[in-house]
């Protein structure tokens, strides 16, 4: 496995603005960035990310990328960003194995390179955490936000009956089980041992946070979804693994539901 640092500065929007006044955020979240053919927007999303004051630093797993990916995160030269390489495709699941030993920050959170999320809410999403009234805060796409690009019914309603079906298994209450912003205290994090390699680690993820019976907040996030054809690559064998996965991994959790 092949890795380089690499170094940038910059500054985030006002997002997040009334808690900086009391709280020291700046340079606390280490950004994992899951990255698999994504020559179109990787460059846009890795510079929205580093201009973040938030960020302390950046870890892209390439997954094998073909084509031009992992050419261009080669020629990267930022000390900030440590780019590692898959020498075959594994999933996001495995990226995330591969990324966490090499988190900095007091903070970790996912962030697809595919510009559906946008990284100026990186305030919303960790004041929670900094306030100490969460350990782990998802971005919910269906609680608010200030905006999204209306997509599909279908998928949405896909995402609903996914999360409905964890909510059931792990006794918990989210509306959005799915979402790519998750985002941990990193000591907390370091403790999970997750297996799935794939989209899967959505539901194992969340099934191991509610079995340790970690502080979960849901914030509301814009979303800009885009379609097959503009290259989204989760597929309806994906939703049926998130199931498989939701019943798999609630076996660790079933204990704890009449606590």
């Amino acid at each position: 496995m092949n890795f380089e640092i690499h170094r940038s500065h910059g500054e985030s929007s006002s997002v997040g603005a009334d808690f900086l006044s009391t709280v020291d955020s700046k340079g606390s979240l280490s950004v994992f960035i899951p990255v698999y053919n994504e020559i179109n927007t990787i460059a846009t999303c890795l510079g929205m990310v580093l201009a973040s004051q938030f960020v302390s630093d950046v870890i892209i797993v390439d997954d094998f990328s073909s084509d031009g990916t992992r050419e261009f995160l080669k020629s990267l030269v930022d000390e900030r960003v440590t780019v590692l390489f898959h020498e075959k495709n594994l999933g996001k699941g495995a990226a995330f194995r591969t990324a966490v030993p090499f988190a900095k920050g007091l903070f970790f959170i996912f962030q697809d390179a595919d510009l559906e999320y946008d990284p100026r809410e990186y305030g919303v999403i960790l004041a929670p955490l900094l306030e100490d009234r969460a350990d782990v805060v998802y971005g919910s796409r269906y609680v608010g936000g200030s905006g999204r690009r209306v997509l599909r019914f279908w998928h949405s309603i896909g995402n609903k009956v996914l999360t409905f079906i964890s909510n059931c298994f792990t006794n918990l209450y989210l509306t959005d089980m799915a979402t790519c912003y998750k985002c941990f205290k990193l000591e907390m994090l370091l403790s999970l041992q997750t297996k799935e390699k794939r989209f899967g680690i959505d539901p194992e993820i969340t099934a191991l946070i509610a079995k340790k019976k970690w502080r979960l907040i849901e914030v509301g996030v814009s979303y800009s979804g885009r379609s097959y054809d503009q290259g989204k690559k989760i597929k309806l064998k994906d939703a049926f693994r998130h199931i498989y996965c939701i019943i798999k991994y609630r076996l660790s959790v079933v204990d704890d539901f009449a606590h």
